[in-house]
């Protein structure tokens, strides 16, 4: 487990803690948006080297022997759209090893990075929408993600690179149980946020402030 509980707020209780299913996260890593135009680049380069490997062939000489070290550095280059392709498959395996949620009764924490680990929260304070998003291979597996998103997000953000966008809980099984789970922490606290302690009484009629570790699948 890379997120350790100690580095969540002294208050804080942990209602949910998880990482995406491995196979749909490798999947839709390999079958990204920039698979076609890798297959098509690929193939278009492919017809050049085969047309230029056959007239070295039939027609060999020393000044084509020197054409050739030029002419793989240009194609080595000129398939950079497939190298980065490939590296983003290959370095899949790594992020995976880095991603991980938690949920509190707080807010939302997530981690992430390729060779470095970053940390991410998001207080339920900062949160006006939760969504669920599941995508082809999410139907296929069974699985879901719950997206997070403020008044500044698109529903579609994926990474979170600043205080103004949301996180997205990819690829759990339990889609369902943390999306009415957080729904109602982020539906409670919104509420006592715009309705503070009915100006602070002696009890507190905003939101349920005691949360179950296990949290009820019925609320």
């Amino acid at each position: 487990m890379l997120m350790n509980y100690d580095m969540i707020g002294k208050n804080e209780k942990v209602l949910w803690h998880g990482k995406p299913d491995k196979k749909c996260f490798l999947l839709e890593a390999i079958f990204n948006p920039m698979l076609p135009f890798a297959i098509v680049w690929a193939l278009f380069d492919s017809i050049f080297i085969f047309a230029f490997a056959s007239g070295f062939g039939h027609n060999a000489s020393k000044a084509m022997d020197f054409a050739i070290i030029p002419l793989i550095g240009f194609f080595a280059l000129h398939l950079m759209p497939v190298w980065i392709y490939l590296a983003g498959v290959i370095f899949a395996s790594l992020q995976y090893k880095h991603t991980e949620f938690l949920v509190t009764d707080k807010g939302v924490y997530c981690s992430g990075g390729l060779f470095t680990v970053n940390l991410e929260h998001k207080p339920f304070t900062e949160l006006s929408h939760v969504n669920i998003q599941r995508g082809i291979f999410d139907q296929i597996l069974g699985v879901g993600d719950v997206v997070l998103t403020s008044n500044h997000d698109g529903y579609n953000t994926r990474e979170m690179h600043s205080a103004y966008r949301g996180i997205t809980i990819c690829d759990i099984s339990d889609y369902q149980k943390v999306y009415k789970m957080v729904k109602q922490l982020q539906t409670d606290i919104y509420s006592d946020t715009m309705y503070p302690n009915d100006l602070r009484p002696k009890e507190n009629h905003g939101y349920q402030t005691n949360y179950k570790n296990n949290f009820d699948d019925n609320n």
